[in-house]
């Protein structure tokens, strides 16, 4: 598998924990050739990130829809930005048989941001959410979204597929959205987490809502605490926490390589003010280990 990381960013030095171990499981190539096979897209390629070795060699991947253009451009991602290709009509059915295949009981669905598109993609969030629940009834649907640029119709349709959970990555601290997130507000996202769990009560439906924080950008511990608070107080669960880590030398630098033992001392923070699931390390993103929290048995 090709690796898109700027070759100078291995020269820097990073701290001993910040590891990676590549692929020796079978399993790993053989999900690998089933995403190249159904010509998917995968957050795990896409970003860069550093546990697919991990996920794929464990037969599980986070799935990316709507191509792998996004129409922005955030100082921290390594997903390109371009123009994107038309919407495949086909993809929620891929999808599903992917889901169906690797015989998962808990599947990750993202996408790039589509501002070209009057929904931002949520029609095709649906359709990819309704398509997997069909052909693998029971299984746990997680859905990793923009933020429909605040518009709350798109939100409705996306929500009408009722996922189990739903996932919207704050990303960073108030004060350091403007630098890290191009277009997103930090208001928004807390508005779309909240929304989407009343959505889902108004139809009767419980939703388990999910951000994650991304640390070693020049945050303060209290602006962290301070980002808890206010995701506790829109509604959300569930939470992720990781390390920043630079995918190109025309990204945003690491200021901080935040020790394991802080990753563990801001998980009992966050346990502690009332979140019912946590993940925080080094290496952990978004969909890292998702099947560990169960909604259903919440």
């Amino acid at each position: 598998m090709s690796c898109k990381i700027d070759p100078a960013l291995h020269r820097e030095r990073k701290p001993e924990w910040i590891k990676v171990r590549l692929p020796s499981d079978p399993v790993f190539w053989s999900t690998k050739g089933l995403i190249d096979d159904l010509k998917l897209h995968t957050v795990c390629e896409e970003a860069q990130c550093p546990n697919r070795w991990e996920c794929w060699s464990g037969g599980t991947a986070t799935f990316m829809i709507a191509g792998d253009r996004c129409t922005r451009a955030c100082g921290f991602c390594a997903v390109k930005t371009a123009k994107p290709f038309a919407l495949e009509a086909d993809e929620p059915q891929r999808v599903a048989e992917a889901t169906k295949r690797l015989g998962l009981k808990h599947v990750v669905i993202t996408a790039v941001a589509r501002d070209d598109v009057a929904d931002g993609g949520a029609l095709h969030f649906a359709q990819t959410v309704e398509a997997t629940r069909a052909a693998n009834p029971g299984i746990v649907i997680e859905i990793l979204v923009p933020d429909f640029n605040g518009k709350d119709d798109a939100l409705e349709v996306c929500m009408a597929s009722d996922p189990d959970v739903f996932n919207h990555n704050l990303e960073t601290v108030e004060r350091l959205t403007g630098l890290v997130r191009s277009r997103a507000k930090y208001g928004r996202s807390l508005e779309v987490l909240q929304k989407a769990k009343a959505i889902a009560a108004s139809r009767g439906a419980r939703v388990a809502t999910k951000s994650g924080l991304m640390l070693g950008l020049g945050e303060t511990e209290d602006e962290v605490l301070v980002a808890m608070d206010d995701l506790l107080e829109h509604g959300v669960t569930v939470l992720t926490m990781g390390q920043y880590l630079r995918p190109s030398a025309k990204h945003l630098p690491v200021v901080e390589y935040v020790h394991p033992d802080q990753f563990v001392r801001l998980k009992e923070v966050a346990e502690s003010k009332g979140f019912e699931h946590v993940a925080s390390g080094p290496l952990v993103r978004s969909s890292y280990h998702a099947a560990d929290f169960n909604p259903v048995t919440k």
